[in-house]
């Protein structure tokens, strides 16, 4: 405390000086997490929102190739030009279970596809919505699993169909149903096709779950 003397000899104390402002670095710690924070939520909203707009496409992917399949090989058919008086050499999907199984699970497929995509709008409307998300990943296994088993049976029995085998009195037919074969063939690379959008569905989804 400082202390003066006036003109008369009196002492005079003298008020002590005002203490300096508080440092607030609490405060703007505490903004400056905040900040963070906030940025860091939005580039999480972003993040799923921009995977939720993938599956969307993906599945328009999907959709499409097992629909070009399942149209394919249900519309596969050929007649030789040449018959005899009791019998006429036609092929249709429909003469093996295998492919009757094909062009079944293809179309489960599309099926699934039209009701999964309101789920995947609302995944985009609400990039944080776990259940729909949850539901989705589940089905798309189912169908990873469904089309996988559909194309690689008859992808076993297109094989025996172009090449035949001995063992097993199976003669390579494709020799005289050319057409029928090779629209089998292009049926299965759709339906592969379609396979891979369901997988790339199942790890987009993975990942979006994974995501805070």
């Amino acid at each position: 405390m400082a202390i003066s003397s006036d003109a008369k000899g009196k002492a005079v104390e003298r008020a002590p000086p005002p203490p300096p402002p508080p440092v607030l670095v609490t405060t703007k710690a505490t903004k400056i997490r905040n900040i963070t924070t906030k940025a860091t939520k939005i580039r999480n909203i972003r993040g799923k929102k921009g995977l939720a707009i993938i599956d969307f496409v993906l599945r328009l992917g999907a959709g499409s190739a097992a629909l070009a399949a399942a149209y394919i090989a249900g519309n596969t058919e050929q007649i030789l030009p040449f018959f005899t008086q009791f019998f006429q050499f036609h092929a249709q999907y429909n003469d093996l279970p295998t492919f009757t199984f094909f062009v079944a699970a293809n179309a489960v497929a599309v099926g699934y596809i039209a009701f999964s995509l309101p789920f995947s709008i609302v995944c985009i409307v609400r990039p944080h919505a776990i259940g729909p998300r949850l539901l989705l990943v589940f089905l798309d296994t189912v169908m990873v699993a469904l089309v996988m088993s559909a194309a690689g049976a008859s992808t076993a029995i297109v094989y025996l169909a172009h090449n035949g085998n001995l063992n097993s009195n199976w003669l390579a037919i494709c020799m005289q149903y050319t057409d029928f074969c090779q629209a089998l063939s292009g049926a299965l690379v759709a339906s592969f096709v379609a396979e891979v959008f369901f997988m790339l569905l199942v790890v987009n989804s993975s990942f979006a779950l994974k995501r805070k």
